[in-house]
């Protein structure tokens, strides 16, 4: 059975008096499955265990943080938890539209002050992301520990322990160098945890050409309380330090978190890769492990 037959059959069975009439597979992401459904809904459903729970709190970050974000994200409408079974919890919502905003669309533009405006869009985004009261709006991430060093750390050990075997010597080199140094700097751990989207990146930033601005800021899988600067590293990584100096204007103090932002940039690949070992995805490791083997 294809997989788009059997997520339709699926959704039918919690929501009969939902009508479906087209139904597509689009590029799946690395903890969910999409299904685009009547070219006007996006249906997620978790691909692994894991996933299930969360996609239980996605659905709560989404309807709590809402009305604190001036750009548009996704709101579930349709939801089912009733299985613990992989491939069968999901969540569903009204598509927003617009295009990844990739970084062609930045080289190619020929207007700053469009993307001047594109950029204070982001930065005003993630002011609202990062100063959002959680323990009002997201109860559940709010009774988090939250260990800044601990969370580095037990990253170095996940890498030495099952990426270094498949890498080569001068790579485990410069990474072992690279976090011993962040390590050892207790001026990187003082920051105040925050809620952040976790993979603010091209691929979930979507753009209008028509209209010359980000029309919404999908997949929220990743969200938790952590670093403000992580979410500046994906924009750094997806987009350069060019473009990332634009944001200041709308969230000032950029530059000063530049070190945390490089650091956490230099570990996306790898961190890629251990998600493929630890989930048995060959193409998410061997993307991430490429190159440093």
């Amino acid at each position: 059975m294809k997989k788009e037959k059997f997520y339709v059959d699926r959704i039918k069975q919690c929501y009969p008096n939902l009508h479906i009439y087209s139904a597509e597979m689009n590029d799946s992401g690395q903890n969910n499955d999409v299904l685009i459904a009547n070219d006007s809904l996006v249906f997620r459903f978790a691909k692994y265990k894991e996933g299930i729970d969360h996609l239980k709190l996605e659905i709560e970050i989404l309807n709590g943080i809402y009305e604190y974000v001036s750009l548009p994200i996704p709101r579930p409408i349709y939801k089912d938890f009733a299985s613990k079974e992989p491939g069968r919890s999901f969540m569903g919502y009204e598509r927003i539209d617009g295009q990844p905003f990739w970084r062609n669309l930045i080289s190619t533009s020929k207007n700053a002050g469009h993307l001047q405006g594109i950029a204070n869009q982001l930065a005003q985004f993630l002011n609202e992301l990062h100063s959002i009261p959680v323990k009002k709006v997201v109860p559940t991430l709010e009774k988090e520990t939250i260990n800044p060093y601990n969370e580095i750390s037990d990253l170095y050990v996940d890498f030495k322990i099952k990426l270094f075997p498949y890498m080569r010597d001068e790579a485990k080199r410069k990474t072992s160098e690279r976090f011993e140094a962040y390590l050892s700097d207790g001026s990187h751990f003082n920051f105040t945890p925050c809620l952040i989207h976790g993979d603010f990146g091209a691929s979930n930033i979507l753009y209008s050409s028509d209209q010359n601005k980000i029309t919404g800021v999908i997949d929220f899988g990743g969200s938790y309380l952590g670093d403000p600067a992580y979410d500046f590293a994906g924009i750094l990584s997806s987009y350069g330090e060019e473009f990332l100096n634009m944001l200041t204007s709308h969230y000032p103090g950029i530059d000063h978190i530049l070190k945390r932002m490089k650091f956490y940039k230099s570990t996306f690949a790898l961190q890629e890769a251990l998600f493929g070992i630890e989930n048995n995805d060959v193409g998410a490791f061997n993307n991430g492990i490429r190159e440093y083997r």
